[in-house]
Parts: C-alpha cells; sequence; structure tokens
C-alpha cells in the first residue's frame, strides 16, 4: 500500500510546454570539514541569514538541516532560529530533516541510524517546533535498507540524487526524473520518492559564483521543459559556498563585489518570469498521480549497491577507508557502539556526533587533533578492546611448499609459496571446494589471464610496484584442545612484516583470519585483503545471489550475467568505485545449494566489501564465471591525508564460513 501524504501544497497544473514547477533547498552543516569552529559565527552570518531573508522574499524553499547544527546555532545565534521557525510557520521555508548528525547510513549499524534519526526529530521539535515528514539522505549515500528506517522515524518522503541510480537503471524512461515515485525496500516497504539533479544544483552554483550569466542559466532550465508536467530541482547542495569560502579546494573562487546570494534569488525570480512556478520540496508530492508518476524503484543495482550524489568519486570508500585514517575512526566508533549497546545508559548523541560525515573527508588539522582526543576519550569509556592475537608457538617450522588441512568440517590445501594461500577450501556440506586458486589459463579472457588466489593481501601505491604476501613464508602449526587447527606464518615484505593466523575450525565449517601489519610507514595507497574467489565449478551461475546489510535489513542482489567491478578505478586519483558497507559484519554468497559467508570483525576494523563478478569462458570455450568478493582497508580520493589515530601495527579479523 502507497503511504498516505500529509504535506501540505500541491503545483497548480499547467498544459502545455509551459507545464514546469521548480523547487530548491539548501544544505545547512556547520560541521563542514574545511571550516574550523571559530568561524561557524561567520558562516552564520554570511550564509544562513541571507538564506533566511531570501526566503521571506521568494519562498517556498526548502531547509535541510541537522540537528547538531540547529543546536550549534542556537548557542551562536539564537534570534536566526526563532526566524526560522517564524519562516517555517508561515511556508515560507519547509524543514528538510536528516538527522541528528550527517551521517552515513549505509556504513553503520542500523541501530546508530534509528539513534540519529529519533535525536534529529527531537532536536527539530524543540528549537523549530516541527517534525519534518521529508529526509535528504546524508550526503545521498542510499541503500535500500534504510527505507525501513526513514518510515519508522516517522519521515513520509526522501530526497535522492537522479543521477546515480538513474545511469544503473537506463530501463527507467526519461521523464521518470521530473516527477515522485516510490523507493522501494529489500522487504518490500516503501517511501516516496523526490528527486534531485546534480548538474542542476551544480549550474546554479556555477552562475551564482560568476562562472556563466544568467541568460545561460535561464536557457538551461528552459530545456528541461517538457509537453507534461515536470518538477525541477534547481538546487541541492551546500549552503556555506555563498559569499563565503569554506577552503576545502585550491580551486575556490575568489568572493567578488556582487553578492551570490543577491545572484541566487535573481536566478529563481527569472525562472518564476519564464512562467515556471517555485514550489515547496514537498508540493512535488502532488504530482504522484500524473502519467509516469508513482512507480516502484529500486534504486540500487548489483554493480551500484549504494548510489552516492555527483561524480563517481564519491562513492561508499569516501567516508570508509580512504581520509586521514577513516578504517581506524570507524573501528573506534565500532567498539563503543558495541559497548553502549550493553550500557544502561549510552549516549548515542555522542556516537552520532563522532560518527559524522565531515570527520571522514577533508577535515583541518586543527580539528583532526581534537576530534581524535574526543574520540579516545569516549573509547575509554565505552570501548573493549578487541582480543590479542594467538601468539606463535614453538613447533617445528613446516618445510613442505603445499600443506593439507583437514578437520571434521572442512578440508584445505594452503600454498606456503605463496604466503599460505588458499589453493582449495572445501567444507563438509559442500559437494566439492567452493573456494580457493584459479591458476592462469583458466580463463579464455585476456584481462581474467592470471593467477588468482584466495586469503592474500595487494597494496598498491601510485608509481611503486605493487606489493603482496605472495612469497615464500616462514611457518608453524598446532593443534588445539578443541581440535582447531591453527597455521602461523610469517611473510617479509619491502614494507615490514604481515603476520597471518589462520584458524580451522573443528566444530563448525569455518575458517578465521588474524592478520597483523608491521608495517612502520603506510603512506597513500590500496590495501585489499581476503580475495575470496569462488571456484566457478561449484556453483549454478545464473543462480548465484550476493546478500548483506547497507545500514538496515538485508538486502539481496542478483548478479547472474552482469559486470561488477566495485574495486575498478575512477581515476588516477580515485581508487575504487563502489562497494558494500556490511554493517552488521557479514556478506554471503551462493547459489541456493552451496553457499559462503565472508564475516568481519568490524570492532578490529570495518573492512569495505567490493565484489568483481565477471561472465567469462574457460579454456574449453564453456560459459564459465570469474567472481571474487575483496576486503578493503584502505583506498585513495581527493580525502586522503597523511593521519594516523594511532600508532602501531594495524590488524584485521575476517572469517569464511559455509552456510
Amino acid at each position: 500500500m502507497n503511504a498516505p501524504f500529509t504535506m501540505k501544497g500541491k503545483p497548480v497544473k499547467r498544459d502545455g510546454a509551459s507545464a514546469l514547477t521548480v523547487f530548491a533547498f539548501f544544505h545547512l552543516n556547520l560541521a563542514f570539514s574545511s571550516i574550523e569552529e571559530e568561524r561557524r559565527g561567520e558562516v552564520i552570518a554570511r550564509c544562513y541569514w541571507p538564506l533566511l531573508d531570501m526566503a521571506g522574499r521568494v519562498g517556498p524553499i526548502g531547509m535541510e538541516i541537522s540537528g547538531y547544527t540547529l543546536e550549534e546555532i542556537a548557542a551562536r545565534d539564537p534570534v536566526w532560529i526563532a526566524k526560522a521557525r517564524e519562516l517555517i510557520a508561515a511556508g515560507r521555508i519547509e524543514l528538510i530533516g536528516s538527522g541528528y548528525s550527517q551521517m552515513i547510513g549505509p556504513l553503520v549499524p542500523a541501530r546508530v541510524t534509528r539513534e540519529n534519526l529519533r535525536l534529529g526529530m527531537a532536536v527539530y521539535q524543540r528549537l523549530l517546533g516541527i517534525r519534518p515528514k521529508v529526509a535528504l539522505v546524508n550526503e545521498q549515500a542510499y541503500a535500500g535498507g534504510l527505507v525501513g528506517l526513514y518510515r519508522e522515524a516517522g519521515f513520509e518522503a526522501l530526497l535522492m540524487d537522479w543521477d546515480n541510480p538513474a545511469a544503473n537503471h537506463p530501463e527507467w524512461p526519461a521523464q521518470t526524473q521530473y516527477l515522485p515515485q516510490y523507493a522501494v525496500g529489500p522487504a518490500g516497504e516503501e517511501i516516496a520518492l523526490i528527486w534531485s539533479n546534480t548538474t542542476l544544483f551544480q549550474q546554479l552554483q556555477r552562475f551564482a559564483h560568476g562562472d556563466t550569466d544568467l541568460d545561460a542559466w535561464r536557457g538551461f532550465v528552459r530545456g528541461r521543459r517538457g509537453t507534461q508536467q515536470r518538477a525541477l530541482c534547481l538546487y541541492a547542495s551546500d549552503a556555506e559556498i555563498f559569499d563565503f569560502r569554506p577552503g576545502r579546494f585550491r580551486t575556490e573562487e575568489k568572493l567578488s563585489d556582487v553578492s551570490e546570494w543577491a545572484r541566487i534569488e535573481s536566478a529563481f525570480q527569472a525562472a518564476i518570469e519564464d512562467g515556471a512556478m517555485l514550489i515547496a520540496p514537498s508540493a512535488v508530492l502532488g504530482l504522484m498521480n500524473e502519467p509516469e508518476a508513482g512507480k516502484r524503484l529500486v534504486l540500487e543495482s548489483p554493480a551500484c549497491p549504494v548510489p552516492v550524489k555527483k561524480q563517481r568519486k564519491y562513492n561508499l570508500a569516501r567516508w570508509a577507508v580512504t581520509g586521514r585514517d577513516n578504517l581506524a575512526i570507524n573501528a573506534a566508533c565500532e567498539r563503543i557502539y558495541q559497548g553502549m549497546t550493553k550500557s544502561a545508559a549510552p549516549d548515542w548523541k555522542e556516537l552520532c556526533y563522532l560518527w559524522a560525515s565531515d570527520f571522514r573527508t577533508h577535515l583541518t588539522q586543527k580539528r583532526w587533533a581534537a576530534y581524535c582526543a574526543r574520540l579516545k576519550g569516549a573509547e575509554a569509556k565505552w570501548a573493549a578492546a578487541p582480543p590479542p592475537p594467538v601468539p606463535s608457538p614453538e613447533t617445528p617450522a613446516l618445510t613442505e611448499r603445499f600443506i593439507d588441512i583437514s578437520t571434521p568440517q572442512l578440508k584445505a590445501r594452503l600454498d606456503r609459496r605463496r604466503g599460505m594461500a588458499v589453493q582449495s577450501l572445501k567444507f563438509a556440506s559442500h559437494a566439492r571446494a567452493a573456494m580457493g586458486g584459479l591458476p592462469h589459463g583458466t580463463f579464455n579472457d585476456i584481462a581474467l589471464q592470471a593467477d588468482w588466489y584466495t586469503g592474500d593481501c595487494v597494496f598498491e601505491a601510485p608509481g611503486e610496484h605493487k606489493l603482496t604476501d605472495l612469497e615464500w613464508c616462514a611457518a608453524h602449526s598446532e593443534t588445539l584442545g578443541n581440535g582447531d587447527l591453527i597455521v602461523h606464518a610469517r611473510i617479509d615484505t619491502p614494507r615490514g612484516v604481515i603476520e597471518k593466523q589462520m584458524r580451522f575450525c573443528a566444530a563448525a565449517p569455518r575458517l578465521e583470519y588474524g592478520l597483523t601489519v608491521e608495517w612502520g610507514d603506510w603512506g597513500e595507497g590500496v590495501l585489499r585483503l581476503g580475495h575470496f574467489t569462488l571456484l566457478p565449478d561449484a556453483f549454478a551461475t545464473d543462480a548465484l545471489v550476493f546478500s548483506t546489510n547497507n545500514g538496515g535489513g538485508r538486502e539481496i542482489f542478483a548478479p547472474a550475467g552482469e559486470r561488477i567491478e566495485h574495486g575498478a578505478p575512477v581515476s588516477f586519483l580515485v581508487s575504487s568505485s563502489h562497494g558494500v558497507g556490511m554493517t552488521e559484519g557479514w556478506a554471503e554468497i551462493g547459489d541456493g545449494r552451496t553457499g559462503l559467508r565472508v564475516e568481519v570483525d568490524r570492532a578490529t576494523a570495518p573492512l569495505l566489501g567490493m565484489l568483481c563478478h565477471r561472465p567469462a569462458t574457460n579454456h574449453r570455450g564453456e560459459p564459465s564465471l570469474f567472481c571474487q568478493l575483496q576486503l578493503s582497508a584502505l583506498e585513495l580520493d581527493d580525502t586522503s591525508k597523511p593521519g594516523c589515530y594511532r600508532d602501531g601495527p594495524r590488524r584485521f579479523r575476517f572469517a569464511i564460513s559455509a552456510v
């Protein structure tokens, strides 16, 4: 059943070529990564007050704001809060919600997003006297599993970027982007959907900054008219970039004598003069009964499981494994979260603050130092330390190249010449080995003409040779009292030692990994682990299903026939394209008969999952498959900077089991 709407105001229907309604909303964020805290009063004066003034003259205009930013404004300028409240009551501003902090939902457990939305609603009610019905997905990082969480919180519609979901859904008609639709979650739940548009808001930014003139901008908007009713989002981004410069990029335009807010207002007036009607964002929902509106859409796809705003450099890795030390601070937040779930008096507001996205991008050195101190304080109060690694035994060194392992639950062969890579792994419940290595010559495709391994580590840095642990290693083994067999390996690399521990369980079909990477200098680069490679003969490839959590309930993807390369680089600067959050610590892949489950200890390191899936032919010319799940510990993008949350070796813990 479609959800009922309680929003007020509907667009006036106009027939013919002039049938166009327009809307805009501005994103207010005093936690903006590159703005020092002492400049926040300046941001309020130069950016937030002009927005209110403009809304009073030409509104309705949307204003999206986090609970944290509202509290910061209230502490500095309570008159602004009173004015915003007045304009909201008068219908000149529509409040759009997002939660207490700007947190990346597909990277945090569902419980944390629930608390973030609950806390945000409480702040909106307390300071502005209203509970918004429309929400902006934070950083427009969308996952289907979030739909139910927003519905639970009381939201009736989401604002989401059109461009990236549409790029992976060529079957959607062009008219779809101009009308409200429904976003459908993995369990069939749905929420109304209003589209923003990257190209359009960047066009308005260019005009406001003086890069283009008003005639060019008007022509761009006029070109979006159609013979059917359309709603167009003119702006859907930061407020802090007008009449103020955050200092994030060296290429930022210099401020001129002409007010950029005045230019924006002139653009809105020009659109109205050209026959468009400016409406509140929620009024777009009045078009739900138009032809091509009201479709139930699944925005995600196997190739793009978490669509994100703007150009492809914005993907999930940006907040997961880049920045100054995102993996380590995310692990700290996970440890705090796990501690709070066991506490009678958790401080969810503090955790939501610490998990905010701005601490993971272009944070200044001063704010980074303050953040690390605050995070360590929260860890000391809430978090338990991960279990220590098991020391290497005093057993005789293994001397054979191939090490055969057997427990009641599995059989495996390891290659000591290749850093204890898994050549084959067969669980007792499976008819044949399902995971392991694929030798050179397995596939006809020249792009796949390599040796493929399972359980290895690969590090790549710009301008350097690839570094792996696929070398001869010193190794020992021991059998524990419960029957588990542990293999310890030490691999020397040019950057330092990698200690690898593999536990083959006796009572469960499970192989556990513990890695300690003792590198003094990480620098900038890409580190991917695990490389769990499916053996294609073990699976019915047309029935393969991949599932995991991206901040909400279980999401299921059917990759059959698709080419999926989450880890493919976008450019020389951006090392990956997509990923999965694995926010409950697992991902599964299987065909209904043979299944594998990869688990990650998020409290040690919440690694980002990356799937590679390519239809292929084998050396006999028969249909085959290359499929591999990688775990990323480090990626490159424009946010990558030298920085370390804590000194010392890096540890990673993950496992593979039968399902």
